[in-house]
């Protein structure tokens, strides 16, 4: 799916990953549908994306980490 995404994305649009907070017990979601940071930023890289920012403001999802297609 994420393949079919960027491949629709212009060059230099952008990609917004908002994925519950892995590893925190406080998150009411399974923890097989959460992703750290790292996993997140894993899978854009596969993609040839570029990381622009990782927001923090939400409690649950540290991630809504921005990325960019070159």
């Amino acid at each position: 799916m994420l393949t079919a995404i960027v491949r629709a994305l212009k060059p230099g649009g952008r990609l917004v990953f908002v994925e519950f907070r892995a590893g925190d017990a406080s998150v009411p979601i399974k923890a097989l549908h959460t992703m750290s940071e790292a996993q997140v930023r894993r899978e854009a890289a596969v993609h040839a994306l570029a990381w622009v920012k990782t927001a923090r403001e939400l409690p649950w999802q540290p991630t809504p980490s921005f990325f960019r297609k070159p």
